[in-house]
């Protein structure tokens, strides 16, 4: 691979991987309730706004989810995977197959936001505790109806909580018998599984 498409790879992927990241989490936020006036979420919506309003009009939610927010990260997943085959090289995209890949690569977005969120809950935890960072806050509601049955479950250990390490042990063995096993299925090119 010459040095050009190397250049054109790194950006595209970065790029696309931070727009694809501001629209799951609008999918997300919405999700979960999280405070609409924290000012990282009100950068999220006014990032999303333009391209999720025209989309409302034709996909409506549904039993309370942003399904055109979802819609939204997954189109934009299933473009990015195209670029970045167009940019490493392929000439012949396989379509059917990326639709397919789009959904892998969205799941394994998803279960990363919650892994590294987790990891930056649970330092900020030891560095930080109690702090009030608009970021730190965001995390917290998302991850925190993830946790809160797994807490529920877990027996009383005098204040110790070991909820965050049995969400990063289940986040693990999903990604070891789901997303790698179904990357491999799908006979998924390398350019497209490094990104996982």
């Amino acid at each position: 691979m010459s040095p050009f498409s190397q250049v054109g790879l790194l950006l595209v992927n970065t790029i696309g991987s931070l727009v694809l990241l501001i629209f799951l989490l609008r999918f997300l936020l919405q999700l979960v309730r999280a405070d609409f006036y924290n000012p990282i979420s009100q950068f999220v919506v006014r990032f999303s706004n333009p391209f999720l309003v025209p989309l409302r009009r034709i996909i409506p939610g549904f039993g309370g989810l942003d399904i055109a927010s979802l819609v939204l990260a997954y189109s934009t997943q299933f473009l990015l995977m195209a670029a970045i085959l167009f940019v490493a090289g392929e000439r012949a995209l396989p379509w059917m197959n990326l639709v397919f890949w789009a959904l892998i690569g969205l799941f394994s977005l998803l279960v990363n936001i919650y892994f590294w969120g987790l990891l930056i809950v649970v330092i900020a935890s030891w560095i930080a505790p109690n702090s009030y960072n608009p970021a730190l806050i965001l995390i917290n509601q998302i991850i925190d109806p993830v946790m809160r049955p797994i807490r529920r479950i877990m027996p009383d250990l005098g204040g110790l909580d070991l909820s965050p390490i049995v969400l990063l042990l289940t986040i693990q063995v999903i990604e070891i018998l789901v997303i790698y096993p179904a990357a491999q299925a799908t006979m998924m090119p390398k350019a497209l599984a490094i990104a996982l």
